[in-house]
């Protein structure tokens, strides 16, 4: 990457897109990119000295990228509309354009490398491998795709050319195929993104080649409700690790006397690599501790030693909009927030809430993310939904997507079973808060939902403060 100078992003507000123009920019490289929507994210970015506009139009391409064509290095994201001016002319110009996915193929190549996969739970999972490594002073790299708490980012800088390197493997388009790990953990292989795959059978065949690019002697960690066809297609020589939440046949790596204290998960890890008892995890939910399972056992492989684990497990603090709690009031009130928005996600960060606060009035808003994972997967939001006391739904947010006839959060709605339920604006969420009574709040979504946060947390904060 270094013939490049220029290094310019269609969609730098992407997680995935701003730590690699943060990975860039620390590099010596001159890091700029258009998106279409300001965020603090990007705000971020502009504070940090990259610049970022956001009208779609050639002109608004800094001068040095029109000017230096063989100097510059175009990073794309899927999200990017096929209509887009900005990627229209600088395909006609011939400029060198990958996607996010083999950039970051090319900065892993000679690296030892840990690639977390799964449809849900690889971003908590990569950044606690992440933390457990730089917690313990152990030198590593991670590209994330999410803010970790600790870190205060989305990108760790390695210290040296050997140092591991930690990567989110998203499945989405494929684009974990450039992949070549050391080591691998597959956390979760359910039926999503059905719009790029088609069928879930198509997603798995994924996974399989995903697993299949493991390097000779290398690691496989794989979740027991993954498909078993996918650890199967691990290389000859492979080391494979199931994984579970309980112990069960055939699973070598699990919890035990796990409990919920306060908001902490407490448990005991049994694995091939050595039994670590007595571990602490303030990031409540029983999927969080089977993701810690896994990271820990990796932090094994890499040669942390019992006591560095466990200083580092009691003090990560995991992923904003994973699991985060937004404010707590006088009377033992309770606002979460969280990023789920796949019916596994929801289910396990809502049975996970109930276990926190037993026999609490539990309140949902839920924002539906694209119209094609609601269309097929309608049943399972309203089944996972229905654990809540009340469920209230915002409109479908429509990301890369365009409308589809007859998919709205009604087909959701109609299914859910909780004595009440809505759909309704966010001003008329916002309105409620002012006056509702309540217990436990949680907003859960991957779309905009998230522009509700801070604005909940103001209410709640001058309605407890009188």
């Amino acid at each position: 990457m270094d013939q490049f100078p220029y290094i310019f992003f269609l969609g730098i507000g992407g997680i995935g897109m701003s730590a690699l123009a943060r990975w860039f920019r620390a590099n010596g490289h001159q890091v700029s990119g258009y998106d279409k929507t300001e965020t603090p994210l990007t705000q971020a970015l502009e504070a940090e000295g990259i610049a970022v506009h956001y009208a779609d139009a050639v002109e608004n391409i800094p001068t040095v990228v029109r000017e230096n064509k063989a100097q510059t290095l175009v990073v794309l994201t899927p999200a990017i509309p096929a209509d887009s001016r900005e990627w229209a002319w600088l395909r006609a110009e011939g400029y060198d354009i990958r996607k996010r996915s083999q950039v970051l193929g090319v900065l892993t190549q000679g690296r030892r490398t840990i690639a977390v996969a799964g449809t849900h739970g690889k971003t908590t999972t990569s950044s606690m491998v992440a933390h457990l490594l730089h917690h313990a002073g152990h030198d590593a790299g991670a590209f994330l795709g999410g803010i970790a708490v600790n870190l205060g980012s989305n990108l760790l800088l390695p210290q040296s050319p050997g140092a591991p390197v930690v990567v989110e493997a998203d499945e989405y388009d494929r684009s974990f195929l450039t992949l070549r790990p050391d080591v691998a953990i597959v956390t979760s292989t359910d039926a999503d993104h059905l719009d790029i795959y088609g069928t879930q059978g198509a997603l798995i065949e994924s996974f399989r080649q995903f697993v299949g690019q493991i390097k000779p002697g290398g690691t496989l960690l794989v979740n027991h409700t993954a498909d078993a066809s996918v650890a199967a297609a691990a290389p000859a020589g492979t080391r494979v690790i199931h994984y579970g939440l309980d112990a069960a046949p055939g699973r070598e790596l699990f919890a035990a006397a796990v409990t919920a204290q306060g908001h902490e998960f407490h448990f005991d890890l049994h694995g091939p690599l050595g039994a670590l008892p007595g571990l602490a995890l303030a990031v409540p939910g029983f999927h969080n501790v089977e993701n810690m399972l896994a990271a820990a056992a990796v932090a094994q492989i890499e040669g942390l030693d019992a006591a560095q684990i466990t200083a580092a497990v009691a003090a990560y603090r995991g992923v904003k909009r994973r699991f985060e709690f937004v404010a707590t009031g006088p009377q033992g009130q309770v606002y979460l927030d969280d990023y789920a928005h796949h019916p596994r996600e929801i289910e396990a960060f809502l049975r996970s809430v109930r276990a926190l606060y037993p026999g609490r009035q539990l309140r949902v808003v839920f924002q539906p993310h694209l119209f094609t994972r609601t269309r097929d997967f309608a049943e399972g939001f309203a089944q996972s939904l229905s654990i809540a006391d009340e469920v209230i739904l915002l409109d479908i947010y429509p990301a890369r997507e365009l409308p589809l006839p007859g998919v709205t959060s009604e087909i959701i709605l109609a299914g859910i079973t909780s004595p009440l339920k809505s759909i309704q604006t966010k001003t008329q969420v916002l309105a409620g808060a002012q006056t509702d009574p309540l217990e436990v709040l949680a907003t859960v979504g991957a779309g905009d939902i998230d522009t509700l946060v801070p604005e909940l947390k103001s209410i709640f904060a001058a309605r407890w403060k009188n």
